[in-house]
């Protein structure tokens, strides 16, 4: 084992993933599980049964007392201190500019109480962010990232198998949260996810991950759940056309034209300052020079982020994520294309290095669950 190897930071499910047989790869840090056995039979058992994920690695930081709501507020493109408890937020992170920082889940547990779950690999940049933003004697900012584990089921039985033991979890309406007791600790369990599937998403200690997950392969019905790893995951959310950091999203790139227009509460008069507020608000009205588009692209092979896309021999945008989808058997990207030019059904051309790709443009998503 390398230097390298041994300075990874390991989930507290690390062994278990080992054990069964997970091929381990550094993600952002992290020795994190890239497949068991086949990405893409991983990805169709979560489009038709159910995918447990290990999502440990995510940032997770807990916000408490009279400023925190504010201090969320303040630095996040949805408003955040009107969510109602029990209710999570999806939103963006912004510089002054109106590029992400990063994209964000945020859970109201009590008035004065916030959580909040955000990308591995800008962890230790927002927890920063968010102290030199405004943490004070009225707000205090902890990090449980090593303190906690956090796993996901995802499909489209995940319900049916979670009613075996739970008749709260699956009364929960989507983005909402409760508290359930696991071994005599409360674990927080929230019907959200990152596949484009239903599901939920589970915040337990981290001394219980292990037992949680053996508990899930016991149960009855547990053949239909099988461990999936970062790159279904990462089919899976293309699919459904959501974003990642440093794909679709980044310091540099207007964050309203990833085109999720429900992220950012602009319009609304009784809502203080923002960062990011101005440039924002600028974007939405005067529109991005690039918009992100789907592309149905000819052929089997799969565009990579960074390729350039062109019309007519001219540049006009670039890939930001592409793969041969394992639901739809074909090729397919997001990419940013200029403004003028993302009309659905408009041709262009994905040039490789080595070939031309044909390409169309489509709306996004590609997949969406039934």
């Amino acid at each position: 084992m390398t230097a390298t190897e041994t300075t990874l930071h390991k989930t507290p499910m690390h062994e278990w993933h080992v054990a069964a047989g997970a091929k381990m790869v550094d993600f952002a840090g992290w020795s994190m599980p890239l497949l068991y056995d086949s990405i893409i039979e991983e990805h169709k058992n979560v489009r038709t049964n159910v995918g447990m994920f290990d999502v440990s690695h995510m940032g997770r930081f807990r916000f408490e007392g009279a400023d925190a709501g504010a201090l969320l507020d303040r630095c996040c493109s949805r408003r955040v201190d009107n969510t109602p408890i029990g209710a999570a937020r999806y939103g963006i992170v912004c510089n002054e500019q109106g590029g992400a920082l990063d994209d964000v889940l945020i859970y109201r547990i009590a008035d004065e109480e916030f959580f909040a779950v955000v990308n591995a690999s800008n962890r230790e940049k927002l927890f920063d962010h968010f102290n030199a933003v405004g943490a004070n004697d009225r707000c205090t900012i902890k990090d449980e990232t090593f303190d906690t584990a956090m796993v996901a089921l995802q499909g489209p039985k995940a319900m049916e198998l979670i009613s075996n033991f739970s008749s709260q979890v699956p009364a929960l309406k989507r983005f909402r949260f409760t508290m359930v007791d696991v071994f005599g600790a409360q674990v927080m369990v929230s019907r959200t996810g990152y596949t484009g599937e239903d599901g939920v998403e589970a915040i337990l200690p981290a001394s219980l991950a292990t037992s949680a997950a053996e508990l899930l392969s016991a149960m009855p019905g547990a053949d239909m759940i099988k461990p999936a790893g970062l790159g279904a995951r990462d089919t899976l959310r293309l699919e459904s056309a959501m974003p990642l950091y440093g794909h679709e999203l980044g310091e540099e790139i207007p964050a309203f034209a990833v085109g999720m227009p429900f992220a950012f509460t602009l319009g609304d008069d009784e809502r203080k300052p923002f960062i990011g507020d101005v440039a924002l608000r600028e974007q939405k009205a005067n529109g991005t020079p690039r918009k992100l588009v789907g592309l149905n692209i000819e052929g089997r092979r799969a565009a990579r982020q960074g390729m350039t896309v062109t019309s007519n021999g001219a540049e006009v945008g670039v890939i930001t994520s592409g793969c041969l989808s394992p639901t739809l058997d074909r090729s397919i990207a997001m990419a940013y294309i200029d403004a003028a030019l993302c009309e659905e059904g408009t041709p262009f051309e994905v040039e490789t290095g080595r070939a031309t790709l044909n390409a169309t443009a489509q709306a996004l998503p590609f997949y969406k669950s039934s």
